[in-house]
């Protein structure tokens, strides 16, 4: 865990004063001309993160003609953070080591004699002086950049790894709609033509209705399996919805069609969102699906009110007349119900009556949750 570094204007007021410290222990108060560059050496610091050049050259002077070089020191090694000249760099060193080594008692300066061994040991001082701000804000850089570089291939990393993702989940799709336009269309094709078969071929109405009945639910599922299908191929590639999305305007249709004898009630109105539209369609659909399978010869009841909050399904169906066929079944549709009724906010409840028979209730709130 990283440590959280203080702020840069906290950071820039200690320095500020690091600088006035320096000035108060290096330069008289009596020395003016001194004391007002040392001064302005120091304030000239608040101007180092945005003009750094310019606030080593307004620092600089303070080694002329004081001890108080810290301001300067501090102006140089943000120029070496921040800017990637090193001619410009290794200039500003210079000049800094030859000021620090040269007394400028106007009007001759002192410059240091090199064949003294004592001035030798200052100049090399003043120079490694002069190199460590330097160095250090250089490192500093390279560091700043660094994190930058890793960061930049973590997110590289990361889109990466989302897109192979991607790519797994459009091969497992394509797969998946092959197998479903392969196996399930190939098998409700074949009942559809057996059923447009008998429906010619009878003379009895009731079975060339049903006939008609299978044909017509055949073509529809084969619609709808076409749809879904290319749903799956086209994921990842575009954004695509589910079509058709069924309406409250197709309810008739759906209880027309569904094999049992049905009685609709509704009051909605055709304002409603479309999601609570299809959990209301859905609803319906599953309530007449499970009679059908699991209550042959039952009838269903279906009332669809609101208030002014809530909308609410209620499909009931009398106990069965005769035992069911075993038919094969995942048991997800109660469940996929009650996720889609809780994504906007509401509930499904299900159970046998006292008469025998079934009732599933759906609650929505009349707006979409956000």
């Amino acid at each position: 865990m990283t440590a959280r570094r203080p702020p840069a204007a906290a950071l820039d007021v200690a320095v500020v004063l690091a600088a006035l410290l320096d000035v108060k222990v290096h330069v008289h108060t009596h020395d003016e001309v001194p004391l007002a560059v040392a001064l302005l050496a120091a304030f000239a610091l608040v101007l180092r993160r945005r003009h750094p050049l310019l606030t080593y050259l307004l620092a600089f002077p303070t080694t002329l003609v004081t001890d108080a070089v810290f301001a300067t020191l501090a102006a140089l090694y943000t120029l070496a953070s921040l800017s990637r000249r090193r001619v410009l760099l290794a200039g500003c060193a210079l000049a800094f080591a030859a000021g620090d080594t040269t007394v400028w008692s106007w009007p001759a300066p002192e410059f240091a004699d090199l064949t003294d061994p004592t001035a030798l040991i200052k100049v090399t001082y003043s120079l490694a002086t002069a190199t460590a701000p330097v160095f250090l804000g250089q490192l500093v850089q390279a560091r700043r950049e660094l994190a930058l570089r890793l960061a930049e291939i973590t997110r590289a990393r990361e889109s990466e790894r989302q897109l192979l993702a991607q790519s797994v989940l459009a091969k497992e799709r394509a797969q998946l709609a092959r197998e479903m336009h392969d196996v399930v269309s190939h098998q409700v094709s074949l009942i559809a033509v057996r059923a447009g078969a008998l429906q010619v071929g009878t003379r009895d109405p009731e079975t060339k209705k049903a006939a008609a009945d299978i044909r017509r639910l055949g073509v529809q599922t084969l619609d709808e399996l076409r749809h879904m299908v290319g749903v799956l191929r086209a994921a990842g590639s575009r954004p695509t919805e589910l079509t058709p999305q069924p309406s409250l305007d197709r309810l008739p249709q759906l209880v027309e069609g569904s094999g049992i004898e049905a009685d609709l009630d509704t009051d909605l109105p055709a304002d409603l969102p479309p999601a609570v539209q299809r959990a209301v369609y859905r609803t319906v659909q599953e309530a007449l699906t499970n009679a059908r399978k699991h209550a042959p010869g039952t009838k269903a009841s279906i009332r669809l009110g609101h208030t002014d909050e809530i909308v609410t399904v209620v499909v009931t169906n009398s106990a069965p007349d005769r035992p069911a066929l075993p038919l094969p079944g995942a048991h997800h549709g109660l469940a996929g119900l009650r996720q889609r009724a809780e994504l906007l906010g509401g509930g499904v409840t299900a159970g046998p009556t006292a008469d025998g028979g079934y009732e599933l209730r759906l609650e929505l709130p009349v707006r979409e949750t956000s």
